[in-house]
């Protein structure tokens, strides 16, 4: 019993520490991939040029639609790329002001989250969302 208490909390820890989102959401990886530039940064600019595209095709949608999924797996693939920097790219003020934005772009998410049945709150979200990944974008570009 311990043997198998000690194997699964060691599966829970590398699944946690290995990006579990892609376990979770498995389409993440498939933007990332397709987002891939030549260097960690380029593909999170990349990532950003994605995210904004499909949350303004979630513009006037309900629900939990193709765009909101779109969505929703291209941050959780942004979330993974951003803490994949080589450690000279985390070491700069920027990729720490990176951190926060992105923190910020959680924050609003949840509320589009919150409200992907409601208009007009989804589309007010997704207008700050929009607003926010630009100031993101500025940042990164700043990092290469």
């Amino acid at each position: 019993m311990r043997h198998l208490l000690s194997v699964l909390i060691l599966a829970v820890l590398f699944t946690g520490l290995t990006g579990c989102s892609y376990l979770f959401y498995p389409r993440a990886s498939d933007y990332a991939e397709k987002a891939k530039g030549a260097t960690g940064v380029e593909t999170l600019i990349n990532l950003t040029t994605m995210m904004e595209a499909s949350a303004k095709a979630s513009k006037g949608g309900t629900g939990y639609d193709q765009p909101l999924n779109d969505l929703h797996n291209q941050f959780h693939a942004f979330d993974d790329t951003l803490c994949c920097l080589d450690e000279d790219k985390r070491d700069q003020p920027a990729y720490a002001l990176a951190v926060t934005h992105n923190k910020e772009l959680w924050a609003v998410f949840k509320r589009v989250w919150k409200f992907k049945k409601d208009q007009p709150q989804r589309d007010q979200h997704l207008d700050l969302f929009v607003v926010e990944l630009g100031e993101l974008r500025d940042t990164l570009k700043t990092i290469k």
